[in-house]
């Protein structure tokens, strides 16, 4: 397990990313006709909605 130090706004900035990231995912998915990548980008969604409660309780 790895572990990082962030100051607050580090942290504030890096989900503002990730949810920006996450949009976009969401909008690649959906346009995505090949299934092994559709997968891949579903797989990458998931550890996004993972890290960012994670930053959540970091503020």
């Amino acid at each position: 397990m790895a572990t990082v130090q962030l100051e607050d706004k580090e942290v504030e900035v890096l989900k503002e990313i990730l949810w920006s990231y996450l949009g976009d995912l969401r909008f690649e998915i959906a346009d995505t006709d090949n299934k092994n990548w559709r997968d891949f980008l579903k797989e990458k969604e998931m550890i996004v909605k993972q890290v960012i409660p994670k930053l959540e309780k970091a503020t």
